[in-house]
């Protein structure tokens, strides 16, 4: 169950907030709409809600607020726009993902795979999936981690009519568990379909909670579907009518022949048309929108025709849910006054809402040639059996071209209370992913894993590595046959005249990678709206790009090596005396490139800035330490690896004090203490922005 108590959005300049105090409740076992025209403010309700929007109110998730769940993502499923997720990275690929960032087993990929209906599609890129396979994948997401909860921003906007059926099909499933569904649409004609409970929003407040038949029957505007030949004649005679009577008519012209009544009936119309002597093709009633300028149907508040109606979905009284109205008879809509009325028996799969004339009240029905008084009377005047499955809609009466309502009457009939409704057929629908158990855990985030499968899945690694292997061999040969560079540096690649090495500037790309990649497709910011500052999945981010450079730096220099000696003969291959410590400042240099590309494209959300920090290192911090260090007044600190051996008079096993000696060997570099000190002024901001946004 969802509580929401006076959700407000702080207002920009002079323009009122977004949302403003909306309270409303989706209850647990039903499916609940969030209805508004664009810019009425669902999405910023729902972002509100989730924590995603700073403002005012709170939500309760069953009796919990979002941020007192140790395991958000297990309770509440969220899908807001797009998918965000990789376009190179496979539908299974993605899932395994999640999979551990949530902490489910990674048979639960294939379990929703299966009941979303993309188990064909599994080694598709997320790049080519179509509109309805991407809010399937969405669904999938939302669905793995077994959440009570389902919050979904416009699921079926942009999506076919069979799309759409079944996504909702989808959700009533998923509510018929015990489940709750919210879902935001701007079309009136969805949410009356496809919810039990409509909450309507305009302008950011709230100012309607009902029921779907409540809705129905009051919030949308019942109109009357007209075709004739003679269709602007009658359109004429129908506005006379309406002055001469003193009620609130509005006629509409579709285009063509069609017209469309608001504020009449059938039995009116029908009259109308026979005292003229004027041919009627189809008269009935039909739910169809809120009225011209609604904007809840069609782009710019466009009234729709009926072809358009029937193009979106069924939208007559047949295809609104049994408890709409009560079962009529329905009959032909006859074009002279010679033929007699008479019920076509047919299954309701076929009915066509063109051809069917409803009357205005709980009477028997009424021809639109034949006036009340020559109506058949007797058996055949009554009402065909329920296997036709035909309906009207309860009359709401007379509504003034604003929307209000004039001598409003009740149905005939209370509607049928929720849990003793006729639900409508479905589509054959794979059943939902079976219930599943999590160990408990600390987080729900399992980050090794998860940062692993992450690098994995998509080719980007791979290709940068080759093509570091490949720049770092070319260069090695053109400065082997130019001459005059040591061979440490002739392994590495590594010239005077380049700033760094490409090993340490491919190594720091991949590093910028591992966050620029979380905040360009935020596969974890669905329900979190943004990337986690967790300091177990940054250690693990450093970890995975320390052991993913350390494989670069020794295979750039095998390589290397091994180009040499195909080249030049093994002359230039040799491996230096003191390869010892020149391994440990080669390995330091390319781990540190790495762990400073994660830091800066964690803290300023960017992959550029990320390669950009490891850039200037040699290029501005490098200058700096050195002017630093050559000033008059500083003091050196010449010999400090000597004197550092001789303090430490135990003797370290295995020679531990080689290593210690090599590292401090490299940091007195000007490289290597201008990449320490970048190192710790990122870890420093990292640490800083973290804790202001936990605090926030």
């Amino acid at each position: 169950m969802i509580e929401a108590f006076g959700l407000t959005s702080k207002p920009r300049k002079e323009l009122p907030p977004a949302a403003d105090d909306v309270s409303f409740e989706a209850r647990a076992g039903r499916v609940t709409a969030l209805l508004g025209a664009p810019g009425a403010g669902k999405t910023t309700v729902l972002r509100l809600m989730l924590g995603l929007q700073h403002g005012r109110g709170i939500t309760h998730f069953r009796g919990r607020p979002l941020h007192r769940i140790t395991h958000p993502s297990r309770e509440v499923g969220v899908l807001l726009g797009d998918v965000p997720g990789h376009p190179a990275r496979t539908v299974r690929g993605h899932l395994r993902m999640l999979c551990a960032a949530v902490g489910v087993p990674v048979r639960r990929s294939d379990e929703v795979l299966e009941a979303v209906g993309l188990v064909s599609l599994r080694d598709e890129r997320l790049g080519t999936l179509s509109r309805g396979m991407d809010r399937r994948l969405g669904l999938a997401c939302a669905l793995l981690a077994d959440p009570h909860t389902l919050v979904l921003d416009g699921p079926t906007a942009g999506l076919s009519v069979r799309e759409s059926a079944w996504m909702h099909d989808t959700l009533r499933a998923h509510a018929d568990q015990g489940g709750t569904v919210l879902f935001s649409t701007a079309d009136p004609k969805e949410a009356a379909r496809a919810a039990d409970h409509v909450v309507t929003l305009e302008r950011g407040r709230l100012v309607a909670d009902q029921e779907a038949a409540e809705f129905a029957r009051t919030r949308l505007r019942p109109r009357v579907a007209v075709r004739s030949p003679h269709a602007v004649r009658l359109a004429t005679l129908l506005a006379k009518q309406a002055r001469t009577a003193q009620r609130s008519v509005e006629v509409v012209r579709e285009g063509g022949n069609r017209l469309s009544v608001y504020g009449s009936n059938c039995a009116d119309i029908g009259e109308i048309a026979f005292r003229h002597g004027i041919v009627v093709h189809q008269l009935a009633d039909e739910v169809g929108d809120m009225g011209p300028g609604a904007g809840g149907g069609l782009p710019g508040g466009a009234l729709p025709t009926p072809d358009d109606l029937r193009a979106d979905g069924p939208v007559t009284a047949e295809a609104l849910e049994p408890e709409f109205a009560e079962p009529q008879p329905a009959v032909e809509a006859q074009p002279t006054a010679q033929q007699q009325p008479a019920p076509e028996t047919r299954s309701a799969a076929n009915q066509l809402p063109t051809s069917e004339v409803r009357p205005a009240t709980d009477q028997q029905p009424l021809s639109a040639s034949q006036p009340a008084s020559e109506q058949p009377s007797g058996p055949a005047a009554q009402p065909p059996t329920e296997s036709l499955q035909t309906r009207t809609v309860p009359q709401a009466g007379h509504l003034s071209p604003t929307g209000s309502v004039h001598g409003e009457q009740p149905p005939s009939s209370a509607p049928e209370p929720h849990a003793a409704r006729t639900p409508r057929p479905r589509m054959q629908l794979p059943p939902l992913p079976p219930p599943i158990s999590v160990r408990p855990a600390p987080s729900p985030l399992r980050p090794l894993r998860y940062e692993i499968r992450r690098a994995a899945g998509v080719g980007t690694g791979f290709l940068t590595g080759a093509v570091v292997l490949v720049v770092s061999a070319v260069i090695t040969v053109v400065v082997a046959r130019i001459g005059h560079t040591p061979q440490s540096r002739l392994l590495a690649a590594w010239p005077r005249e380049l700033p760094l090495p490409p090993a340490a500037l491919g190594a720091g790309l991949l590093g910028a990678l591992a966050f620029g990649d979380e905040f360009r497709h935020p596969a974890l910011a669905a329900d979190r709206g943004t990337v986690p500052r967790r300091l177990g999945l940054l250690a693990a981010k450093l970890a995975v790009s320390s052991a993913t450079a350390l494989i670069l730096a020794v295979l750039t220099v095998g390589c290397d090596a091994e180009v040499l000696y195909l080249v030049y003969g093994p002359e230039l291959a040799r491996v230096p005396e003191d390869w010892l410590a020149l391994a440990a400042g080669w390995i330091g240099l390319v781990v540190g490139c790495a762990w400073a590309g994660v830091l800066a494209a964690g803290i300023f959300r960017s992959t550029s800035a990320g390669l950009a920090a490891v850039a200037a290192v040699p290029l501005l911090v490098v200058p700096v330490v050195h002017k630093l260090v050559a000033g008059p007044s500083v003091r050196t600190a010449a010999g400090l690896p000597a004197r550092l051996r001789e303090a430490l008079l135990p003797r370290w096993p295995f020679g531990g004090e080689r290593y210690l000696e090599a590292a401090l060997g490299l940091v007195s570099q000007p490289v290597g203490g201008a990449l320490t000190l970048s190192l710790a002024t990122l870890l420093c901001a990292y640490l800083f922005t973290s804790l202001r946004s936990r605090l926030r």
